[in-house]
């Protein structure tokens, strides 16, 4: 499971719009018979306005012209009925909805076009995501593999989750990261932390030396000489959290410096165990801020286990009474089988768990487990 986005279509939207429609068109006839069929000292030709008010918050301009247009016809037809059009009171209600009727339709003009702006920034945003976020391989040595990156739908505002996967002689490395902010700037940042991954993970002997690297390439990156000169630091501004993993292929054991990110879940025989480390780190562009050098932990990581790697987009959605998602419990309430199985389950009942299936974050996930009988195999 690649970059997926969340439920919903063009096609379901226009039914929708249609289905509104009918809203304003109903709205038109009942105040254009209510007034004919009204006293003569009741009017009830102001509620016309409200029609192409209403096809402005969800139509197009010209749907809304159209609307405004059929109001006006519709207040000329009581004019004509009850009076006539040059009575002064039904002139200044006809002037008036034409002067709506022509606002709310550069309303919804100016709507549109911010709408298409931003489809095409998320088209453009999300097509750099998937060429930057590859797929994970569903196989690599005695590891099942398997991916899920659910998009939020809060406008244009891609994120910067991040995830990858590197074949060693010994084993096989993961990283898992969030960069702080929204946007294209977060994907750059995120490809220049994944390039440096890829490029790095084969040839770095040690974990800590792979961490320092990338630690390296991230604070080399948000170094802004502009913000120098203004006595500045852009380092406070920008930072990536991670978690980086070793898991050799002949030991029961995964290594983990966890910068900064939510810990991993581990399931083992039905129990679920976080994988807290002993001395957390900052996130890496922080860390010249502390004095601390990058350590590898150690944890069993058995043959059948199950390593769920993910981001804050997971662990800190909530539902409607602001309740975080319960990832561990759930976790351990889902099905077993096969890596790709718990991803579906797990995305399925994160939607669930939120306002109208709709993410606030991007979230992504990784599982990942070794198998029983391990087989060798070079992966990627």
């Amino acid at each position: 499971m690649g970059p997926r986005r969340l439920p919903g279509s063009p096609r379901r939207s226009r039914e929708s719009r249609q289905a509104l429609l009918a809203v304003p068109l109903a709205l038109i006839v009942i105040v254009t018979v209510g007034d004919i069929l009204a006293p003569p000292e009741v009017h009830l030709g102001p509620f016309l306005a409200a029609a192409p008010a209403i096809t402005a918050t969800f139509a197009g301009p010209r749907t809304t012209a159209c609307v405004g247009a059929l109001a006006v016809l519709a207040q000329a037809v009581v004019a004509t009925v009850r009076t006539s059009l040059t009575d002064l009171n039904h002139s200044l209600q006809l002037s008036a909805l034409v002067l709506i009727s022509v606002f709310v339709t550069l309303f919804a003009l100016r709507r549109e076009r911010h709408e298409q702006e931003l489809t095409q920034l998320r088209s453009v945003a999300e097509a750099a995501q998937q060429v930057v976020l590859r797929p994970l391989p569903r196989r690599i040595g005695p590891l099942r593999i398997a991916s899920a990156y659910l998009a939020a739908e809060a406008e244009a505002q891609i994120g910067g989750d991040l995830f990858a996967a590197a074949r060693t002689s010994q084993g096989t490395r993961f990283i898992v990261g969030d960069v702080r902010g929204k946007g294209m700037e977060a994907i750059g940042d995120a490809a220049l932390l994944l390039g440096a991954f890829r490029a790095a993970a084969h040839r770095q002997a040690g974990l800590p030396a792979l961490v320092a690297h990338l630690e390296g390439t991230v604070s080399s990156d948000l170094d802004d000489p502009e913000a120098a000169e203004f006595g500045t630091t852009a380092l406070s501004e920008g930072f990536i959290t991670a978690a980086v993993l070793d898991i050799p292929d002949d030991s029961p054991v995964v290594h983990l410096i966890n910068c900064g990110h939510p810990p991993p879940l581990l399931l083992h025989q039905g129990r679920i165990t976080t994988l807290e480390v002993a001395t957390p780190l900052p996130p890496l562009g922080l860390t010249e801020f502390a004095d601390s050098s990058f350590t590898a932990e150690t944890f069993p990581f058995e043959p059948g286990d199950t390593l769920l790697l993910y981001t804050d987009g997971v662990s800190e959605a909530r539902d409607t009474a602001g309740t975080f998602y319960p990832l561990a419990e759930r976790m351990r309430a889902a099905p077993r089988g096969e890596p790709q199985r718990l991803l579906r389950h797990l995305r399925e009942d994160l939607l669930a768990h939120t306002p109208k299936r709709y993410l606030d974050d991007d979230a992504a996930m990784v599982a990942i487990e070794r198998e029983a009988s391990c087989r060798r195999d070079d992966g990627p």
